[in-house]
């Protein structure tokens, strides 16, 4: 077993895919005990992106335009799928992706030129498709609440992603634009089980406080989807119902869910977390879904990859059908969920300094 790390998500700090240096550790023979052992500290760098905005192609995802505020993500979800994308940073899909956290100071400000953009289509913006936007740094550097701030000033829609309660900080915001059908919300929950919350996505809010999240949003006239993302076989799968009941009694509308996506190095973390956390389950946790995955850990097949195949996919499928009839919630397709927003009335508001803006 490896030592578990208390506080994050992966056990291990491998080198990426693209590393370009190679480290090999060995035992010199002095020995530290466990208890010495220095905490793996958060380390923030502002982000020198140039532009914001990130178009996709994807037919498994219903958006076609995201933002990302953060690269790196430090609620630490073992599983996350963005967890790979640290590797074009030179760091490590592992501890590094959860601890060398990149933002993007200037984000609010590249919005607003990018909008401001001749030819500019307005299309709803899809806000933490990658990594979350509400993680624990956002609370100081409210580079999302920026974000919000200029989207309601030009009446562009947008849907959040995030499993963070800090979105219910926004409110006021969303609130405002959701009466014009510019905002929704997905909010992804894995377990209702605290034990597995807190190895499984560490620093991410508890169950309760995203319940909580859903009522208070949805409270606010604020449409909220539920993403039971994802959906792990054997450790959660058997709580997809009780989720999707509990989030529609706090008020949500519509849901979704994801089966498991184990790509590049997200497979090698997941299985040390099993061996950590579930060594008895490990084995029939990948067994299954090696048979979703056509023999394979991943198979990243347009059309299959976000709900598998097989006899154990199907049958999830029928449940989720099944679970939202009963519960009264809308199925969505993809991440983001919700219902369709208004792209109609979008408009560039007079740029500090115009002339027009002093008679307007």
């Amino acid at each position: 077993m490896d030592k578990v790390i208390k506080g994050r998500g992966a056990a291990s700090n491998s080198e990426g895919r693209f590393e370009t240096r190679r480290v090999c550790a060995t035992d010199d023979g002095w020995y530290r005990d466990d208890e010495d052992a220095v905490a793996v500290e958060t380390v923030l760098s502002a982000d020198p992106s140039k532009s914001i905005l990130v178009t996709n192609g994807s037919p498994d995802i219903p958006f076609e335009v995201s933002i990302n505020p953060y690269k790196g993500c430090e609620h630490g979800c073992i599983y996350c799928y963005a967890r790979p994308s640290h590797g074009y940073l030179n760091l490590s899909a592992g501890l590094d992706f959860e601890s060398r956290i990149f933002y993007k100071p200037h984000a609010g400000e590249l919005l607003d030129k990018a909008l401001r953009a001749p030819g500019y289509q307005c299309r709803p913006i899809a806000i933490g498709a990658n990594t979350d936007p509400y993680q624990p740094a956002e609370r100081q550097l409210k580079v999302t609440r920026g974000l919000l701030e200029v989207a309601r000033r030009f009446s562009q829609p947008v849907s959040i992603i995030t499993k963070g309660a800090l979105v219910e900080r926004d409110v006021d915001i969303l609130a405002d634009m959701a009466k014009d059908n510019l905002a929704s919300v997905a909010v992804s929950v894995t377990t209702l089980q605290d034990n597995i919350k807190r190895t499984l996505e560490p620093r991410a809010a508890s169950p309760a406080a995203r319940l909580r999240a859903i009522e208070s949003l949805s409270s606010a006239g604020i449409p909220v989807s539920v993403m039971v993302a994802p959906v792990i076989p054997v450790i959660t799968d058997h709580e997809l119902e009780q989720i999707l009941e509990r989030c529609a009694n706090a008020g949500a509308r519509h849901a979704g869910y994801i089966l498991l996506r184990l790509p590049y190095e997200v497979k090698d973390l997941f299985r040390e977390w099993l061996e950590n956390h579930e060594p008895l389950k490990a084995k029939h946790v990948m067994s299954i879904i090696q048979q979703c995955r056509g023999g394979k850990d991943y198979r990243a097949r347009f059309g299959e990859r976000m709900a598998g195949t097989g006899p154990f996919a199907k049958l999830l499928g029928v449940r989720f059908r099944a679970a939202c009839r009963r519960y009264g919630l809308v199925r969505s397709r993809g991440e983001s969920g919700g219902s369709a927003l208004d792209t109609t009335q979008f408009r560039v508001p007079p740029a500090p300094g115009d002339q027009l803006g002093l008679f307007g």
